[in-house]
């Protein structure tokens, strides 16, 4: 049996603009986008200016998959801390670089993306929705 690991990430309200940007970073595409409107949990309890918000989405790119939502209020979400958003190159270290550079705008860069003392290329950074990032690639 076969088993996929993906990641799900929950924003403070930027996830359709986080999900967007990964999409044009790795050459991807949003596929599914479900709004907190009309859903079970569109309620009393939902503020209005929420109801448009994600409530699931899926970023699909070569094959990959990233998952995330916009957490109600009072719900804790963006403390994006104890773990990295891994990404493996399979096209080698020029798109490698491309995807690395296109992550880190606006981020913070903390470890280039260059050849390690393992081999291949990696590098660590922090995106502008403050995911943490690793890149590499043989």
């Amino acid at each position: 049996m076969a088993m996929q690991i993906d990641c799900y990430l929950s924003f403070n309200g930027n996830c359709e603009e986080a999900l967007n940007f990964y999409a044009k970073c790795l050459g991807g595409k949003v596929s599914t986008i479900m709004r907190y409107e009309g859903s079970p949990m569109d309620g009393k309890e939902l503020p209005a200016n929420w109801k448009q918000k994600v409530m699931h989405a899926t970023v699909e790119a070569d094959g990959a998959q990233i998952m995330g939502s916009d957490m109600p209020p009072g719900q804790p979400a963006g403390a994006f801390s104890g773990f990295s958003v891994s990404v493996w190159i399979k096209q080698g270290a020029d798109q490698a670089r491309k995807v690395f550079d296109a992550l880190a705008a606006g981020g913070q860069v903390m470890m280039p993306f260059a050849p390690p003392f393992w081999g291949g290329h990696f590098g660590m950074l922090k995106d502008k929705f403050g995911v943490p990032w690793m890149v590499s690639c043989e």
